[in-house]
């Protein structure tokens, strides 16, 4: 079941390879997600010293939240992943020039994950290539539509 999700990365990325990671989250955070209090458009991952880590993924506290704790919304995450699949991360990259996008947080087995991907940034005229195939399925879509159900004539 998905919680959020980024679209925008499939706008503005050529999306190469799709990931799962696990999340370190406080208390109060999986609460607001229960709740549906996040927001993941702005997000992206980066990594340092070998780890993952997801930047930019708002999480809005609940109001009934503790007054013990201090929430905050833009808290970077940290990402689990093995090693060996970091490691071949970092090597894409740093040499192929790819970039790590966040695509949506999922549950699964009562967690929380996040699907990452390999992506590479588009240019000005491939967003537009973009915009054209999804206005052109969209009115094929609708063609189809109003042929199937137009009555035919004998």
């Amino acid at each position: 079941m998905s919680i959020a999700e980024n679209r925008r990365a499939h706008y503005d990325y050529h999306l190469e390879e799709r990931y799962e990671a696990g999340m370190v989250l406080h208390g109060w955070e999986i609460k607001a997600i229960r709740a549906g209090q996040v927001q993941l458009t702005d997000g992206y991952v980066l990594i340092r010293d070998g780890e993952l880590y997801l930047i930019g993924c708002r999480i809005n506290a609940l109001r009934s939240a503790s007054t013990h704790v201090n929430p905050e919304a833009d808290r970077t995450k940290k990402l689990l992943m093995r090693k060996e699949e970091i490691k071949r991360l970092v090597g894409k990259v740093e040499q192929r020039g790819f970039t790590l996008v966040p695509l949506n947080l999922h549950y699964k087995g009562g967690l929380v994950k996040a699907e990452i991907a390999l992506a590479k940034g588009k240019a000005e005229h491939d967003k537009r290539n973009t915009e054209k195939k999804k206005d052109w399925d969209r009115e094929k879509g609708r063609l189809m539509r109003h042929k199937v159900s137009a009555p035919t004539k004998d």
